[in-house]
């Protein structure tokens, strides 16, 4: 890859002038990886380094990976469709309004849900079953910021809606789902949710798979923050607070892995987007064309993000049709399938505290340096 060093310089001095202590970096060109190459330290305490097989909070990533990848085997199955309406699933939600929002307006964060409440403050602190089902409630009895459709309100709130819309039409848990229908017959191993609850509630649940329920793994998790409340290091248990109460596993957040992990099943969509796969997979392109294609009036995509027209996080030269996301913790993907590129960035930005937002300026600089050394 060109200017390759270039971008090893630019990652370095991220590390030093303090926009992470550690990160992942992962660039596919045309199908194969064309750098892949870690950085810094998982947490600065101990100064142990990231290795390319370090294990990351992925945080919002959630939303793309898992919630919105099980939506689309289910409208494949024609067990939901775009235009499910909420209060057909869901018999708790009694508002009509609330009724009415539509799979297809939660997954584009169009359902006039609020972005985020803290809703893990009036929760017992120790992650348990009785406490998802409460955090369930108050998404259910928390008030419209505007009426379905009208605006985009960017929502966790929908997505832990969108899970357990999931869990009720399938009667299995979002992980087991993501497990049995994805991450198993693809033999994609190093993405999954971490069971803080380890309810064993999973009938043939692989330990390699779900690694952190007895702490396999533990010693390649990367740290995020000392967390203010839960008054410890986060290390291999989700950093957002109102998945963590939940018990780990839920749609907006939860998921962890790698940088390869993301890779995998990205160059699988990518492949699919392109009609270059020869094997067996639960989404039609036609289903995922559906997914990540822009309504009528514009906006986000289904599950996904897109380049926004100025200062996006993608940079200048991805092409309008990519598709990406960003998480919290620091972590981010965009797919390019115009120029077929994948850029994966693990990074523990918040280890340096969540008001750490210097990754803002860093992601669209280094986009464009990874941009200039495969399609400019």
């Amino acid at each position: 890859m060109k200017n390759e060093s270039s971008i090893i310089d630019a990652m370095n001095g991220a590390v030093l002038n303090g926009v992470f202590p550690g990160a992942v970096l992962l660039v596919a060109h045309r199908g194969e990886i064309v750098f892949h190459l870690p950085f810094g330290v998982s947490d600065i305490f101990s100064g142990n380094k990231v290795s390319t097989d370090s294990i990351f909070d992925l945080a919002s990533l959630t939303k793309p990976l898992a919630t919105a990848l099980i939506v689309m085997v289910l409208v494949e199955r024609g067990i939901l469709s775009l235009d499910t309406r909420l209060g057909d699933i869901l018999h708790d939600v009694r508002c009509r309004y609330k009724s009415s929002i539509t799979i297809d307006q939660l997954l584009r964060h169009r359902s006039g849900l609020p972005a985020h409440r803290p809703f893990y403050q009036g929760l017992s602190p120790v992650p348990s079953r009785e406490n998802r089902r409460l955090l369930r409630k108050l998404v259910i009895e928390e008030p419209l910021l505007s009426m379905p459709g009208s605006d985009e309100i960017y929502s966790d709130l929908g997505y832990i809606l969108l899970c357990w819309v999931i869990e009720d039409v399938t009667k299995n848990r979002l992980d087991i789902n993501l497990y049995k229908a994805l991450y198993l017959p693809l033999n994609i191993q190093d993405l999954f949710f971490v069971d803080l609850n380890d309810s064993g509630i999973v009938p043939d649940r692989d330990e390699h798979f779900f690694a952190a329920g007895n702490g396999a793994g533990k010693k390649s998790f990367v740290a995020t923050e000392i967390c203010p409340w839960r008054k410890k290091i986060l290390c291999g248990e989700v950093h957002d607070d109102n998945a963590w109460v939940a018990g780990g596993v839920e749609g907006h957040a939860g998921l962890f892995g790698t940088a390869c992990g993301v890779w995998k099943i990205l160059n699988i969509l990518l492949s699919v987007m392109s009609d270059r796969y020869d094997f067996s997979f639960p989404i039609s392109k036609r289903t995922l064309l559906d997914f990540v294609t822009k309504g009528e009036s514009g906006g986000m995509v289904a599950g996904f993000d897109t380049p926004s027209p100025s200062g996006s996080s993608s940079g200048r030269y991805l092409s309008s049709s990519s598709i990406g996301h960003l998480g919290f913790t620091g972590t981010s993907f965009w797919l390019d399938p115009e120029n077929d590129l994948i850029a994966i960035l693990m990074t523990n930005r918040v280890h340096l505290g969540r008001d750490n937002v210097k990754i803002k300026h860093f992601r669209p600089f280094i986009h464009d340096l990874i941009a200039e050394s495969t399609i400019v």
